[in-house]
């Protein structure tokens, strides 16, 4: 236990590790973190083990294409909306949107 902040790569590093070691088919990160707030560690996870990356989500879809895994990400961009395919495994990060909360009826 530390009170020096973690490094990005640093964090990455030991994510990739895990993700080497247990073999996800999807790993979801926020795009921030409440230290830095400096959007750089899923980027560099995905670098670092090699594997595809989709950015800021609204809305992810997963799907079986003829036996080959998918998603789709959809984020928002200054022109609307923009939506990659990517092959599982894959990195995504999350935008707020992502998890719309439900609101208790109130009598």
């Amino acid at each position: 236990e530390t009170d020096a902040a973690v490094e990005s790569l640093a964090a990455a590093k030991v994510l990739a590790k895990v993700v080497e070691a247990e073999q996800p088919g999807l790993v979801i990160l926020g795009k921030q973190a409440i230290d830095s707030d400096n959007n750089q560690v899923g980027q560099m996870l995905a670098a670092l083990a090699g594997l595809p990356q989709g950015t800021f989500a609204s809305e992810v879809v997963i799907s079986s294409d003829e036996g080959e895994g998918k998603v789709q990400v959809t984020r928002e961009i200054d022109g609307g909306l923009q939506t990659v395919e990517l092959s599982l495994p894959a990195i995504v990060t999350t935008d707020l949107r992502l998890n719309e909360p439900r609101y208790a009826k109130l009598p």
